[in-house]
């Protein structure tokens, strides 16, 4: 029997899992050799792993919880109320939101199932999910797996990633139901600029579309840019599902603590099923993200961390024959165009091989992630590990770009 023909169209098609000889940083165990060997795995967008980062009250907090006995228990499956109530009076400070912590909030056990989750009331058998071309690779595989059909949007490098209503427009159907949006741009870092947002909404709001917005990066801008909430636009709020994360900004991954912010109509569905779907998020992980959000006064420090990183990365890059990157706007990781040099998979094969680097093709991004690299410059506490690794980069791209006859 061959059970993958027993699997929907979506899943028979996975590729990359357990048994491919392929390394990959979230399956198998192609890159625990590499790491056994020193490789330098700049491939995870985990801030500053595998380093302990941990802020003590934190850690208190956590442990605190699980001393008392009581964290082997679930909390509500829609969420802890303290910590919901904290989320609210973050919304209505940073993203404009003004919410009801018992109507509008629901926990996750982090952002990937609450984007999941998010799709899931909306996304029939033959239904058309709009997701910007680059992007998360979640948002291209999630609507398939829910049987619908993901129509991709594809951004300009040259102008800056942001949306055209030319373009948007184009691939409206009959049969789109849904767009998604990650904002900052996972993998390029570029901020959604207010008149792209404003863009999208007037096209959602014409055509009668359901947003969902995957924020996980909001927490980490730079330069001034302004971070805009697409739920806060003029009539946005009643068709947008907001998806966030302690774990990025706050550089607690492992947590597993996501949020999904909605209005009401639609948290009432999400309230109903999240004990069938999604379950409780783990009951000591939110006694820490309510110390987290009490006291988050770390994410500036490592904001800082980020902001000085993503300026030496941005030096090195550039100065390698062939490679270009544009300034980072937003989290700890870096976008390099490496075209002239190859495609994304023979380079990052040959940084592996000759630099002992593991960073991320940049096509599980989509079709414009190809001739692109994402590399995670948030790794590691030791800022001295990093900068070895980005040096050794530049030794082996140099060399590569030498053999190309690029100068």
């Amino acid at each position: 029997m061959n059970i993958r023909e027993k699997m929907s169209p979506a899943f028979r098609g996975i590729k990359g899992g357990l048994f491919e000889k392929v390394t990959k940083a979230d399956v198998g165990t192609a890159l625990d050799e590499l790491a056994a060997k020193g490789a330098a795995l700049m491939c995870w967008a985990d801030p500053f792993a595998p380093d302990p980062c941990i802020p003590e009250h934190v850690k208190e907090a956590t442990i605190a919880e699980i001393k008392k006995g009581t964290g082997a228990h679930y909390t509500k499956p829609i969420g802890n109320d303290e910590l919901k109530e904290l989320i609210s009076q973050k919304l209505k400070k940073f993203n404009k939101l003004d919410v009801d912590p018992a109507r509008n909030i629901l926990i996750t056990p982090g952002s990937d199932s609450g984007l999941f989750f998010a799709m899931m009331p909306f996304v029939e058998p033959g239904d058309e999910v709009i997701v910007l071309d680059p992007s998360y690779p979640n948002n291209f595989l999630d609507p398939e797996l829910l049987g619908g059909k993901t129509v991709t949007v594809e951004l300009d490098e040259s102008k800056n990633y942001q949306v055209s209503k030319e373009a948007l427009e184009e691939k409206i159907s009959d049969k789109t139901k849904l767009i998604i949006l990650t904002n900052p741009i996972n993998p390029t870092t570029t901020v959604l600029r207010r008149k792209s947002l404003e863009i999208i909404a007037e096209v959602a709001i014409k055509h009668d579309l359901i947003v969902v917005c995957d924020q996980a990066f909001e927490d980490s801008v730079y330069d001034g840019i302004e971070f805009v909430t697409i739920a806060s636009l003029p009539g946005m709020w009643e068709r947008t599902v907001s998806v966030f994360s302690i774990s990025k900004g706050m550089a607690l991954s492992g947590y597993r603590v996501g949020y999904i912010v909605a209005d009401d109509k639609i948290m009432d569905v999400y309230f109903g099923c999240a004990v069938n779907v999604i379950g409780a998020t783990n009951t000591a992980a939110q006694a820490g993200a309510i110390a987290a959000l009490k006291d988050n006064s770390f994410v500036a420090e490592y904001n800082k961390i980020f902001e000085s990183r993503r300026k030496k990365v941005y030096e090195i890059m550039n100065s390698i024959p062939g490679v270009t990157m544009a300034m980072p706007e937003s989290s700890f990781m870096s976008w390099v165009n490496i075209s002239k040099l190859g495609s994304s998979a023979e380079v990052n094969q040959y940084l592996i091989e000759n630099a002992n680097v593991v960073v991320n093709e940049g096509t599980p991004y989509g079709k414009m992630g190809e001739g692109h690299l994402r590399i995670i410059h948030g790794a590691y506490k030791d800022e001295n590990k990093l900068l070895e690794a980005l040096e050794r980069m530049k030794t082996a791209l140099t060399k590569l770009a030498e053999e190309k006859g690029i100068k």
